[in-house]
């Protein structure tokens, strides 16, 4: 039987950006967010942010000459999950690893359908932060009973693929993921399979006509769309937007929104209950 990975939880979102003072800016403005880490290094300028116990690490190319054509986007995801068995897997699946740095891996995003899969054995949610003045991230609590934007964490990320039948046998078989639910996505003309992996759930959606998510597969690929964060309230949230003069446009699922790439530095976030 072919190795499975069980990851413990996710870590982070990945996401390539084309400046990064004005990454860290724009999270800052319009979500509140914390600087964790700044991490330079010859190849890029990299960084932690964090939302709603949401963290995105940031990587911006020195020079985004070679990215243009394809802009901002979602690179992938980080696991916490057990390296052994990670690699383990990863060897048995045939798939390539495009960066190894010992302790975290990048998987090549062309074997897992647009994604490159990080994991990592250790877990950024309990760290203290130089940054933040050696103190830890803001609780929970913060985020949905303080903050005006009632966040409460990572709901689910959303996986754009054409082929939603073999993407589900592959994060079945990969990530151990577990079927909870398919549905209708009408405002983006899809369909939707939700994968239990981890704390989070995967949400694989397919076009089933001309639209919205069919023009995002003709111009990206395979890939991850979005991040779905949930929140306490969704009128609430949507009124800390218009509030800020951000134009929403209607979320993949019924009863959420987004804030749009054009709004949003390249970048799909989306907000439900």
């Amino acid at each position: 039987m072919t190795k499975s990975i069980r990851c413990t939880r996710v870590n982070h979102m990945n996401v390539a950006l084309q400046n990064f003072d004005a990454s860290v800016d724009h999270f800052r403005k319009l979500y509140g967010a914390d600087f964790l880490l700044d991490i330079p290094s010859r190849e890029w300028h990299a960084g932690l942010v964090e939302m709603g116990r949401v963290i995105f690490e940031l990587f911006v190319p020195h020079d985004f000459l070679l990215n243009f054509r394809y802009g901002p986007h979602y690179v992938g995801v980080e696991y916490q999950a057990d390296m052994d068995k990670v690699r383990e897997a990863v060897a048995a699946h045939g798939i390539r690893i495009v960066r190894d740095i010992g302790v975290a891996i990048h998987t090549h995003p062309a074997d897992c359908f647009g994604v490159a899969f990080e994991f990592y054995g250790n877990y950024f949610h309990d760290n203290d932060w130089p940054l933040l003045g050696g103190q830890k991230m803001r609780p929970a609590a913060y985020w949905r009973d303080e903050h005006p934007l009632g966040l409460t964490g990572l709901k689910s990320y959303t996986v754009a693929v054409s082929d939603i039948d073999a993407a589900k046998t592959f994060f079945q078989s990969f990530l151990s993921a577990e079927v909870v639910y398919e549905a209708p996505r009408a405002a983006i003309a899809a369909r939707a399979v939700g994968l239990q992996v981890a704390d989070a759930v995967v949400e694989l959606i397919t076009p089933v006509k001309d639209g919205t998510l069919q023009r995002h597969l003709h111009q990206f690929g395979d890939g991850i769309r979005s991040t779905v964060f949930g929140v306490r309230d969704i009128e609430q949230a949507r009124r800390y937007f218009t509030e800020r003069g951000v134009n929403l446009v209607p979320g993949g699922a019924p009863n959420t929104f987004a804030v749009p790439a054009e709004a949003n530095l390249g970048v799909i976030f989306e907000f439900s209950e």
